[in-house]
């Protein structure tokens, strides 16, 4: 009889750090999905830039 796969173990929830539910996943609830698209939405996540220097061949 062949073996089943492993159940991937759900990380917990982002939000409030209890167990995921997989109708949620990653979230443990609806209400927990709603609070990370509203941190989203607010710019409250941003992935940190440098801005890129000027190439000297750019000022032509």
């Amino acid at each position: 009889m062949p073996a089943e796969p492993p159940t991937p173990k759900l990380k917990p929830c982002p939000v409030c750090r209890k167990p995921a539910d997989p109708r949620f996943r990653p979230f443990c609830s609806a209400r927990c999905r709603q609070v990370d698209l509203g941190r989203w939405l607010a710019g409250d996540y941003a992935i940190p830039a440098e801005e890129p220097l000027p190439d000297e061949d750019d000022e032509g």
